[in-house]
């Protein structure tokens, strides 16, 4: 257990869930889940939510075809923001910017995989099935690399990597580089009050 009070993290209690040689263990646990659904499709798509989403997509495909062979898919990232990382409230609405091209992109038939690191709320992940589902894709399946089980909304993953159980005014911090210089899982208490 550290204490520590850094800009750009809120101060509290860290404790380390899983350390950064845990980690390839479960994205290649992710990527065996995963494969099931992707196997066999003519195309198929991997869509990472950034920020952490997107290396975390990248991580996984790279396990799929090193694991199963699987040709490189389409490799998409989507901007949605409604939460700080410190779960402070940004947006009433959650936010999903598109980049050039997105508006008109066209995955009729494709078989998605939308990855982020934490299933919340689950409105994140909610927004950008919405605006997937629009694009006509054959399926959209959900990754995260941790499912903390307390969703509001009719939101589940199919690919998890940790289902961790935490308080309510808890914090689980997916620290995934290029963002952090680790690869770790931490758990923060915040020190209320301080």
């Amino acid at each position: 257990m550290t204490t520590v009070d850094l800009a750009d993290h809120p101060p509290g209690q860290r404790f380390l869930a899983y350390a950064p040689g845990r980690m390839p263990v479960l994205i290649d646990a992710m990527a065996r889940q995963a494969a099931p659904l992707l196997m066999g499709q003519d195309k198929v798509a991997v869509i990472g939510i950034l920020r952490r989403g997107a290396p975390l997509a990248d991580h996984l495909t790279q396990s799929l075809a090193r694991q199963f062979k699987i040709a490189q898919p389409l490799r998409l990232d989507l901007k949605v923001k409604r939460y700080a990382d410190d779960l402070k409230l940004l947006h009433p609405e959650t936010q999903l910017t598109e980049s050039s091209g997105q508006a008109t992109l066209d995955l009729t038939g494709y078989t998605l995989l939308v990855v982020d690191d934490v299933l919340y709320t689950g409105s994140s992940l909610l927004r950008v099935v919405e605006w997937l589902n629009a694009k006509s894709p054959n399926a959209i399946y959900t990754a995260v690399l941790v499912d903390r089980h307390v969703t509001q909304l009719p939101v589940k993953a199919d690919v998890v990597g940790v289902h961790l159980q935490v308080a309510a005014g808890d914090i689980v911090e997916c620290h995934v580089p290029p963002y952090e210089p680790l690869f770790q899982i931490e758990l923060l208490r915040l020190n209320h009050g301080v």
